[in-house]
């Protein structure tokens, strides 16, 4: 039977990579709606390859350029603006899976609406479990929804975990701990002299993987693995004390779980997020990816490093969030959103990323997320500290 995808966030790395799986498989999957944030001529070429019902643009004055494009060009899909409309195509009862690939805080409600609708959600938006991981995963238990991680790292640990964890939990299924690797980003080896006068060029180049800018400067600066820090901890029921970040520059194994018997089960293979795509959108079973099958004959060598957590503090910051709880998360991911946002646009250095993160973490008293308004008063205030502590930089 085929199964109807909405993708939120097609235009970005992820959404194009998810495109690309279900091309290749026109019997299993169709394309039921497909949303960008402002990127017209880029959705519009989608529209025009997949034919989705829908197709949502964030900013009116977009949607309503979309609607002329495709209307022009004889296209059938109905074009829809704005979060409601998001939430919208996400929850649709013709919808089977949701690929949730919008980038940072803004992917939250669309996300959560997917949880709610029971669909099966595959997770590349790491910021949405950060921000309101109880009530997150409380809302995927309440409703009956699947939750499959897409993140390599996160993927490679499911696939690693025996079949039964969920049942029996962390030390009940004999796992000792869960090896989170990183590839340590472009400035692996740097100090902190160094950091100051790299540039956003420089930021954005990722040794292995094609990103997005953002998380490209949250790779490079460690905080995309302090985000999924966080993640692991909500989507494993883990502490951060549970979790080891391994630095494995080449970027082969994606992440491993380590057994009270001595055992390490990893999961390996080339850097191309289609591998996790193609496993979230199948599982249980697997389907062709199109990604090659790794070759080891080419691997010279696997190296493993610690992380510097000095040098790179986001780490420290990400795991004190977690273990703080409540609002915290989210005073971190909006903290890192306007830091790097302002980093980019070359207001700020590199360290002062994690400078203005640890102050607002230090700036607000901790309550409870036990609501969707705290978290989002909580994601707005800590933007507007954010945003007015990047202003004195001028």
């Amino acid at each position: 039977m085929t199964q109807q995808i909405t993708v939120l966030g097609a235009t970005g790395s992820i959404g194009k990579s998810t495109l690309d799986v279900i091309s290749r498989h026109p019997d299993l999957y169709r394309v039921f709606a497909l949303t960008a944030h402002s990127q017209v001529d880029a959705l519009c070429d989608m529209c025009l390859e997949h034919k989705p019902q829908y197709a949502v643009m964030v900013q009116a004055d977009k949607a309503q350029e979309l609607s002329l494009k495709l209307k022009s060009l004889n296209s059938k899909t109905e074009v829809l603006s704005g979060v409601d409309a998001l939430c919208q195509v996400a929850s649709n009862p013709e919808v089977d899976q949701v690929m949730a690939a919008i980038v940072g805080g803004a992917g939250l409600l669309p996300t959560l609406a997917a949880a709610k609708a029971g669909k099966r959600v595959l997770l590349a938006n790491k910021e949405a479990l950060v921000m309101s991981g109880h009530l997150f995963m409380q809302t995927i238990a309440d409703n009956g929804a699947t939750l499959l991680p897409i993140d390599s790292e996160h993927n490679a640990i499911f696939q690693s975990l025996p079949s039964h964890y969920g049942q029996e939990g962390f030390t009940q299924s004999g796992v000792r701990q869960i090896l989170l690797t990183a590839s340590g980003g472009p400035f692996r080896g740097f100090t902190s002299e160094q950091l100051a006068n790299v540039t956003p060029a420089q930021a954005v180049k990722h040794p292995n993987w094609s990103m997005g800018q953002k998380i490209s400067v949250d790779s490079a600066s460690l905080m995309n693995k302090g985000l999924e820090l966080i993640e692991a901890c909500w989507l494993f029921d883990v502490t951060p004390k549970q979790i080891q970040v391994v630095v494995h520059p080449e970027s082969i194994i994606h992440s491993m779980v380590q057994y009270v018997d001595g055992s390490v089960i990893s999961q390996m293979g080339n850097p191309d997020m289609r591998t996790p795509i193609a496993y979230g959108l199948a599982w249980p079973q697997r389907i062709e990816s199109g990604v090659d099958s790794l070759d080891f004959f080419t691997q010279s060598q696997l190296n493993f490093e610690a992380p510097n957590h000095d040098v790179f503090p986001a780490l420290k910051l990400s795991a004190q969030a977690f273990e703080q709880g409540g609002i915290a998360p989210a005073i971190l991911n909006a903290a890192n959103e306007i830091a790097v946002d302002a980093f980019l646009r070359e207001q700020i250095d590199f360290n002062s990323i994690s400078v203005l993160i640890d102050q607002a973490l230090n700036h607000f008293s901790m309550e409870k997320a036990d609501s969707l308004d705290a978290i989002l008063n909580a994601d707005k205030q800590a933007r507007l500290f954010t945003e007015n502590k990047v202003a004195a930089f001028k």
